[in-house]
């Protein structure tokens, strides 16, 4: 059954509370740990309401950041041409950009 995006919020909240209270830290040292205010961490606890460097913090000083970025994987690809888009576009964004030489202004 789908939820709604405030169900998914509390339950995300609900989580981060758990995994605090598995560290045996309280709010207090939590916050202090993902660099933010104690009422900011009590409001992502209680309605999950954050913003997204907020639960990055978070999840960093809760040890659980691994599978963040799993969050918005691709999906899997259908067909063999689609694979192969996919490889050379994670390959282009892998590699460093190489900046432009710098122009110098003669008169």
């Amino acid at each position: 059954m789908l939820e709604t995006p405030d169900e998914l919020l509390r339950e995300l909240g609900a989580a981060i509370r758990a995994r605090r209270i598995a560290q045996r830290w309280s709010q207090e040292e939590a916050a202090v740990r993902a660099g933010m205010g104690v009422r900011t961490w009590r409001r992502m606890e209680s309605s999950g309401q954050a913003t997204i460097a907020n639960l990055v913090n978070a999840a960093i000083a809760l040890r659980c950041e691994q599978g963040l970025a799993a969050v918005f994987a691709l999906p899997p690809a259908r067909t063999i041409d689609e694979l192969l888009a996919q490889q050379a576009a994670a390959a282009a964004a892998a590699r460093p950009r190489q900046r432009a030489p710098r122009r110098r202004n003669c008169p």
